[in-house]
């Protein structure tokens, strides 16, 4: 029996490993999983309500690195790891995403001579001012075996000089979890209780250090959304690190159209966005989800390691400062809905299965 751990550290990660974790489990290989929760998102609001909603055991070991400076966080994260990986040695750790514990745990490994795995390698915005940019070449260069969502991230690690052994298109792990919870997400009260239910309305998230923590920024952004808020129901579940911003601003109160709330859970989210007639955000696995379900997104960054969403789903990338946010939204609102199935390859729902296999015949089993 091999020893395989997953690792997950914040939101993002939850959807891409969960799946696959069912998916080994499902198949019955002759591996031994756990799950390692390094606590980088450690309330209840950004992790405990996901490990319910699918339906998850608790994790078998529970770093709490918590929050803090880059450096901080990711030594924290490499600490509590060696430590662990002395005692209890895996023969294979799973890795997803771009946060970190990401790149954390993948140094960790590497240098312990634990073989890695990527979910979502080769991924690439070419901006080295995001973090997540360092965390993703990082990990790229030094896993093992390299697990990609869309062909331009196959072409990616390739110009970089990663094997051609080395990597495997498996598709987009976050539509599994997506395809799988959608029917639950949709008996969620939470469109009722916010009283948009059966009405146009638009769903935002934002929590870039890009557009939050530069308070001109962020006050661009709320004047826009109280502009948008004045034409349509605007919900925004804000992100912690946006509250404690938007704390500072006198726009932080919500009126009109404009319903700030506190995080939601995975279902409730889902179950907004899927009834949303446009999207706003600056995440990167939203620009997936809304590009699979046919909504309308408007992304508010510069660039995305997620061009695929813009060449072939509902995306489309925005600067509030050159161009009007609410222009561009009625511009959306006007064109609806995406009426046809998503064409992005790999984006069906079954990339977990395509995954577990990849780990069976990687370990030789």
């Amino acid at each position: 029996m091999k020893k395989v751990a997953f690792l997950a550290g914040a939101r993002p990660n939850y959807m891409k490993i969960f799946p696959v974790w069912k998916a080994v489990s499902a198949a019955r290989l002759p591996m031994i999983p756990s799950l390692i929760h390094t606590g980088q998102h450690y309330d209840e609001l950004m992790s405990g309500v996901f490990f319910r909603d699918f339906q998850m055991p608790k994790p078998t070991h529970f770093l709490g690195v918590g929050s803090g400076p880059h450096g901080l966080q990711t030594a924290k994260v490499m600490i509590a790891l060696e430590e662990l990986f002395t005692q209890e040695r895996p023969d294979l750790l799973v890795v997803s995403g771009d946060v970190n514990s990401t790149m954390a745990g993948a140094l960790v490994a590497a240098k312990m001579g634990v073989p890695v795995v990527h979910i979502e390698a080769g991924l690439r915005s070419f901006d080295r001012t995001m973090p997540e940019e360092i965390n993703r070449i990082v990990t790229d260069a030094i896993s093992d075996l390299l697990l990609t969502s869309s062909r331009d991230a196959d072409e990616h690690l390739l110009h970089e000089g990663i094997p051609a052994a080395k990597i495997r298109f498996v598709g987009n792990v976050m539509i599994d979890s997506l395809v799988a919870l959608l029917p639950k997400a949709m008996e969620s009260s939470k469109p009722r209780e916010l009283a948009v239910e059966g009405r146009s309305f638009v769903l935002v998230t934002l929590h870039r250090p890009s557009n939050v923590d530069d308070p001109t920024r962020l006050q661009l952004l709320m004047k826009s959304l109280a502009e948008l808020a004045a034409q349509a129901p605007v919900v925004f579940p804000v992100h912690p690190r946006t509250r404690r911003m938007l704390e500072q601003l006198s726009s932080q109160q919500a009126g009109n159209g404009l319903k700030l709330t506190e995080p939601l859970s995975y279902l409730d989210f889902v179950a907004l966005e899927s009834q949303a007639a446009l999207v706003v955000t600056d995440s990167g696995g939203i620009q997936e989800e809304t590009s699979y379900l046919g909504i309308p997104c408007l992304t508010i960054r510069a660039n995305t390691e997620r061009p695929v969403t813009v060449t072939s789903g509902t995306n489309r990338l925005l600067d509030p400062a050159r161009e009007s946010l609410t222009a561009a939204a009625q511009a959306a609102l006007k064109t609806g809905r995406r009426k046809t199935p998503c064409p992005i390859e790999g984006w069906e729902g079954r990339a977990a299965e395509r995954i577990a296999k990849v780990l069976q015949q990687f370990l030789g089993l």
